[in-house]
């Protein structure tokens, strides 16, 4: 069965303490459902093309469903509620090659 993959590439971020609130509740969430961590804050990005080297977050689950149960639990949407504006960024769920 293939992975599911997390992928978040943060183009703005204009309230770093919407952020921390969103860190505090969405890493608990995010094991709760399944999912490592695999790239974070701090790791080094190369951006091209219109990307650009902000924070880039990649999260690997075990399958696809499980990433986007993961994201739609209710302990995940009270960490988007918690960031609500304090970012623009590409959020994509992707199942991975088999």
């Amino acid at each position: 069965m293939p992975k599911g993959y997390w992928v978040s590439a943060y183009r703005t971020i204009s309230d770093p303490e919407k952020v921390a609130a969103y860190d505090k509740l969405a890493g608990p969430a995010v094991k709760a459902g399944g999912g490592r961590l695999l790239a974070a804050l701090g790791s080094r990005v190369v951006a091209h093309d219109a990307g650009i080297a902000e924070r880039t977050i990649l999260i690997e689950f075990d399958s696809f469903e499980q990433a986007v149960a993961a994201h739609e639990s209710a302990a995940y949407q009270e960490a988007l509620a918690a960031l609500s504006d304090g970012v623009e960024r590409d959020f994509r769920i992707v199942e991975g090659v088999d």
